[in-house]
């Protein structure tokens, strides 16, 4: 028992494991939710790290609530897991598709989202982040899913 502790110990440390969460949210009109942060460059699906004891549905819905107003009226549907090896060693991203939700209001950009906007598949802004854009593209098109973030 002690050496297990002690192994599993070792390996947090060695493979520390970190978990976003992050919402594509379908409008009745098709549009897309995104958002502008101002800490890094592109317009982004809303979402965060998964907390301590958190759900990874849970942190969608509340990082979509926080980020977005967006309130998810049904539980999100779970589309991909994807390792965002780039950002981080062991990152990952649970991507969540959510089409029943509401927005009360819209949130006014603070320290940390510069601004949001629904765009259509279409009429994406130039400056989309091309994961976001490849989500996009295989959530609404049924593209070929990639493993990498």
């Amino acid at each position: 028992m002690l050496v297990t502790k002690a192994v599993q110990r070792y390996w947090r440390l060695q493979r520390g494991l970190t978990l976003g969460a992050q919402g594509l949210v379908i409008g009745a009109d098709g549009g897309i939710l995104l958002v502008k942060h101002t800490y890094r460059p592109g317009w982004h699906f809303p979402g965060g790290g998964v907390e301590r004891h958190e759900i990874a549905q849970v942190a969608v819905a509340r990082e979509l609530e926080e980020e977005a107003g967006v309130i998810v009226s049904e539980a999100p549907e779970l589309f991909g897991l994807y390792a965002n090896f780039r950002a981080f060693p062991s990152d990952h991203i649970a991507l969540y598709v959510v089409r029943d939700w509401v927005q009360p209001s819209m949130p006014k950009p603070n320290r940390e989202i510069a601004a949001h906007g629904f765009f259509t598949k279409d009429a994406l802004p130039t400056d989309i982040n091309a994961a976001t854009q490849r989500r996009i593209l295989e959530v609404l098109d049924g593209a070929p899913r990639e493993l990498l973030w």
